[in-house]
């Protein structure tokens, strides 16, 4: 019984933090995208909504990857002190989080930010060519996004599978990687220390 209330009880902090990051994330990526985006042209928009597009279908991949991975390989590497193999384990100790994160969390707002930015788009072809008609060019702007996101999952997905090990491992690398800096002050401060 004492189990059960601490594991509601995390997944409830879980609800709310991962609530909070998507709040935040999503305010700060859509304001910098858009705001970007109405002081361009329109390839550099288009240039941007790609990218947009590209980063949900990357992380859309490395949620996957982490949820078909196996974890004995990555105990394997990390024994043998592979860098990024200790963040891999970690990724795949929270798979359902991990994936929840890269899947939803980042894969929704790159969505919703995709598809705020070709209303952009289509406003910037309609103020240049106003004779263009309207409900055709949202059409057509909405085909390519969803066509891009969709053909790029499809084919993320197929990767991560075949190669969910080397993704996972690639991943707990970068972390590895982002999280030197903090490693450096710390070793610093121990040494200050001793």
């Amino acid at each position: 019984m004492v189990k059960l209330k601490k594991s509601r009880g995390k997944i409830r902090n879980w609800i709310i933090v991962i609530t909070l990051w998507t709040f935040l994330l999503a305010i700060a990526v859509s304001f910098i995208s858009e705001t970007l985006i109405i002081k361009t042209n329109i390839i550099s928009s288009l240039v941007t909504l790609a990218i947009i597009i590209l980063i949900g279908v990357l992380f859309d991949v490395i949620g996957v990857a982490v949820t078909a991975c196996s974890e004995p390989p990555m105990h394997s590497m990390a024994a043998n002190k592979v860098k990024g193999s200790r963040e891999a384990v970690r990724l795949l100790k929270s798979a359902d989080r991990v994936s929840s994160f890269c899947n939803d969390v980042i894969g929704d707002i790159c969505g919703i930010i995709s598809g705020s930015i070709g209303a952009i788009i289509v406003f910037m072809i309609l103020v240049a060519n106003p004779t263009l008609e309207n409900a055709l060019l949202s059409a057509v702007i909405t085909g390519f996004i969803s066509s891009l996101t969709v053909g790029g999952k499809a084919i993320g997905k197929n990767i991560a599978i075949k190669n969910s090990e080397f993704i996972v491992l690639k991943s707990g690398y970068v972390i590895y990687i982002l999280s030197f800096i903090p490693r450096m002050v710390k070793n610093r401060r121990i040494r200050k220390k001793s």
